[in-house]
């Protein structure tokens, strides 16, 4: 009599109908991401035909983040979710461009507050008219109504309003 343990197969996972994996591609998250892509590349599109080629997302991203009053460094890192050595090094790359530079802050020497220099701010105003060439596009896209319940939706979900 053999007394040697037959071996057990574990049952084979089922496998998931693909029906059931559709919602990963329509998930409004995957959406919202799908859709901020492709306005960043509309927008920096429009940037490298306005002669701004040497300009990419990471310099956007700080750009977008930076009151024109100024800011400081810890908060544009902060609103931009990177590190305080990754906005160092960006920053730098823009000052050498010529857009932005780094002051001391009046109230803590310790801490720099970035400013747009006059030339920095030729570039939000293209910066600006991009942006609202690409709402232009979007607007056409959708419709009018469709666009500005987008928006207003969008508003009212991030907790901001229109100002």
């Amino acid at each position: 009599m053999d007394v040697t343990p037959k071996k057990t197969r574990k049952p084979a996972r089922p496998a998931i109908p693909a029906s059931n994996d559709a919602w990963r591609a329509t998930n409004l998250g995957r959406l919202l991401n799908q859709a901020v892509q492709r306005f960043e590349e509309s927008v920096l599109a429009k940037m490298v035909a306005a002669g701004h080629g040497q300009f990419t997302l990471s310099h956007i991203s700080v750009t977008r983040n930076l009151d024109v009053q100024g800011t400081r460094a810890t908060e544009i890192a902060k609103r931009a979710s990177i590190t305080k050595q990754s906005l160092g090094e960006l920053v730098l790359q823009l000052e050498k461009l010529g857009i932005v530079m780094r002051e001391p802050d009046p109230s803590d020497g310790r801490a720099k507050i970035v400013r747009f220099t006059p030339q920095g701010m030729l570039w939000l105003e293209q910066f600006h008219q991009a942006v609202e060439e690409t709402e232009a596009e979007i607007a056409a896209a959708l419709g009018p109504k469709l666009y500005l319940a987008l928006k207003e939706g969008l508003l009212g979900y991030t907790g901001r309003h229109q100002t």
